[in-house]
């Protein structure tokens, strides 16, 4: 189930772990502009959350795939995106 945020929007999974908060967005890839919302969607929902860093795990289905997991920034935000 989705998290629902104050404001009624919702992240698709927040992980709270020994005290800490890891914030989440799952994707299924169409697309580098595709792509590129989600880690804009990603950074307004670590606003919200008033944290520096999240993380984006995007499924890719396409024969010729490129897999693996980078650090990017994205409007001051790190995220940490791993595709599979």
């Amino acid at each position: 189930m989705e998290a629902q945020t104050r404001d009624e929007r919702r992240t698709d999974l927040i992980v709270d772990y020994l005290g800490e908060q890891f914030i989440v967005e799952l994707k299924i890839w169409h697309g580098s502009e595709y792509n590129e919302r989600g880690e804009k969607q990603l950074t307004d929902y670590l606003d919200y959350y008033c944290k520096d860093k999240g993380y984006m795990l995007s499924f890719n289905f396409n024969k010729d795939k490129k897999v693996g997991v980078r650090e990017i920034q994205v409007g001051g935000k790190t995220i940490v995106e791993a595709v599979v």
